[in-house]
């Protein structure tokens, strides 16, 4: 590939990434995460609510009753509510990580249901938020050839289970399909991937660039499909995770043996003023 399309085609890259960022329910629409106790949680406008909604909304929208497992909404509110599109008065939830989750929407707010390390809570999304048409372009370091780099893909027999701390404070037991090997700097390296259904490979490292100026915690980024093992990293297109941007993200971060000895000095950076969202 010529140097220049292939620059442009990161750039292009970069400018799809931040598109997306401030896309309708994405992650600069993120208004709210809130812990479920067991019981009725009320959801609505008024202070005392434990589900509080933007001033717009109603002031007791209606209830989010959990048992322990099984979330049930109960709209109280004559705001017209829709689950996956169907108007609702009454409807039990699945959360995101099942097969088709449960989209609460009303007055350009979504709502879903979420599991995770610290239990189950549910995620609010408020679609008017300033910050989707305000928030400044993200920032890189420039375009760099020599940071795609080839490598060669191992998947494991059996998957390697590894520690993987989370932004909620727990150590996750987390899959990995195998590892990739590269040269870079002439040293070899070695970093353990999920891999997808398409071939891709998903990878979270750290690297000596950690906190300035890239973000503290690690970046993520997607190989292109494998073939027979065969591949590029591209670490022009390492990313930082959705918790540099919102306090209402979840992100799990690399593992140990994902922490690299060298500077990638290549891909996203963490700019002063997201300083506030240093995990």
């Amino acid at each position: 590939m010529a140097n220049e399309e292939y620059i442009n085609s990161v750039l292009k890259w970069r400018q799809e990434v931040d598109t997306n960022l401030r896309r309708e329910n994405g992650w600069l629409a993120l208004a709210g995460l809130f812990w479920l106790r067991k019981g009725e949680n009320i959801i609505g406008s008024d202070a005392a609510c434990d589900i509080l909604l933007p001033e717009r909304a109603p002031k007791r929208l209606g209830t989010l009753d959990f048992d322990g497992n099984n979330v049930t909404l109960k709209v109280e509110a004559a705001l017209p509510v829709e689950v996956n599109g169907t108007a609702t008065k009454t409807a039990l939830l699945d959360a995101d990580q099942e097969d088709v989750p449960s989209f609460i929407t009303f007055n350009d707010m979504r709502m879903v249901v979420v599991r995770r390390s610290k239990g189950v809570g549910i995620r609010l999304w408020d679609n008017t938020k300033e910050e989707r048409r305000t928030f400044p372009p993200r920032e890189w370091y420039p375009v760099k050839e020599e940071f795609r780099v080839p490598a060669t893909y191992t998947r494991y027999e059996v998957p390697k289970v590894v520690k993987m701390p989370d932004i909620l404070g727990a150590i996750l037991d987390e899959r990995m399909e195998g590892y990739i090997t590269f040269t870079l700097n002439g040293q070899d390296h070695e970093l353990l991937v999920s891999e997808l259904p398409d071939r891709r490979l998903f990878v979270q490292f750290m690297d000596g660039t950690n906190s300035h100026p890239t973000y503290p915690s690690g970046r993520y980024t997607y190989t292109d499909s494998h073939e027979e093992g065969m591949l590029f990293i591209d670490f022009n297109k390492a990313y930082s995770p959705p918790c540099a941007f919102t306090d209402y993200a979840t992100c799990t971060f690399p593992p140990e043996e994902n922490h690299l000895k060298i500077e990638i000095e290549a891909g996203e950076i963490f700019p002063e003023h997201l300083h506030g969202h240093e995990h």
